[in-house]
């Protein structure tokens, strides 16, 4: 396939069938994967080509279907489970953080685990409280999981193929709100390689780290701040296990300044970690400490205005970010 335009709900589905084709041994297994074509309609049309044997409409209980996606791996298929929201982690850490992420290890490399669990997470669709959240930090914090979370369409299609090439499990969280965004797909390019972040776009003045949705604000705010005389780099995370520092401190010691940006609850995020390893490795080289801008300490709200308020937006990073360069000139500072 060459370079063209689809969304990133259709670049997801594409890795799939792509990786279906090549392997006998990649399964689907989930609610409502078959038939109804997964909740946001990723796997949609995939039993009709492969059949029920290989896209497997489970149950509903989430600790069943991963419980069972773990024993397939460690008996030599490639399970893809699709969770159908990340708010229902807690009902399969057990099987996830406990099982896939040790095995491994626990065998001394004999078994592995090659399962990746695609699930969707954030905000943007009123889905409120329990089917809202942006709980990545919890699968970040475990030894054993590999974790990634693409931002764009190409990367909804590389960083998929990738995961089903690892030895480990793979936590592949979408961003509910980006499925219908349109973009370019090159099957025979990715992004940058699996671990590596990626570098949207290059300024002076400060580093603004981030992933998943919050890539596109920044980059909105990015512009924003250029038409005020302020040149931001946006480094795009991808993945958060494994994660290279080394891009992102090189940026930092180049421009002085520092922003981590999530859409996570900022207490004990993503963004926290990014953060203090940030300043462990570069305190001689800020000009300002590093800041975070996350979401609210709060249970996702269902009014829309509530929601959007709950999160970063693309003017909060900008102001921030402007704040930032100018802290030194203000009388109060």
């Amino acid at each position: 396939m060459t370079a063209q335009q689809t969304t990133y709900r259709e670049a997801i589905r594409q890795a799939l069938l792509d990786a279906m084709a090549e392997d006998d041994d990649v399964i689907l297994i989930g609610e409502e994967v078959g038939v109804y074509g997964g909740a946001y309609g990723v796997t949609k049309g995939l039993i009709d080509i492969y059949g029920a044997d290989r896209v497997i409409d489970s149950p509903i209980s989430e600790a069943g279907i991963v419980g069972a996606a773990v024993g397939a791996a460690m008996t030599g298929l490639k399970p893809v489970v699709e969770l159908m929201y990340v708010d229902f982690i807690g009902l399969v850490m057990d099987q996830l953080a406990n099982q896939a992420a040790k095995s491994r290890y626990m065998f001394g490399g004999q078994i592995e685990v090659p399962m990746v669990l695609r699930t969707q997470g954030g905000t943007g669709r009123s889905a409120a409280a329990q089917h809202s959240q942006s709980l990545e930090a919890w699968m970040m914090h475990t030894p054993g999981l590999r974790l990634c979370m693409p931002a764009t369409v190409n990367d909804g299609y590389h960083l998929l193929r990738d995961a089903l090439r690892q030895r480990d499990p793979v936590c592949f969280i979408e961003h509910k709100g980006l499925y219908t965004m349109k973009g370019n797909l090159d099957t025979a390019r990715a992004d940058a390689d699996w671990g590596q972040p990626a570098i949207r776009r290059t300024g002076g003045d400060i580093t603004i780290v981030t992933y998943s949705r919050m890539v596109h604000e920044a980059l909105k705010a990015a512009d924003a701040m250029a038409e005020q005389g302020v040149e931001a780099t946006v480094i795009d995370l991808r993945c958060l296990n494994p994660l290279d520092m080394a891009p992102i401190l090189a940026s930092v010691r180049d421009t002085g300044r520092a922003m981590v940006v999530t859409e996570a609850a900022l207490t004990g995020s993503v963004a926290s970690e990014i953060a203090a390893r940030i300043g462990e490795s570069c305190f001689d080289w800020l000009e300002e400490p590093v800041l975070r801008i996350g979401g609210e300490d709060i249970p996702i709200p269902v009014s829309p205005k509530l929601e959007a308020g709950s999160i970063p937006d693309a003017g909060l990073i900008a102001e921030t970010g402007l704040w930032m360069m100018r802290r030194d000139t203000l009388a109060w500072a």
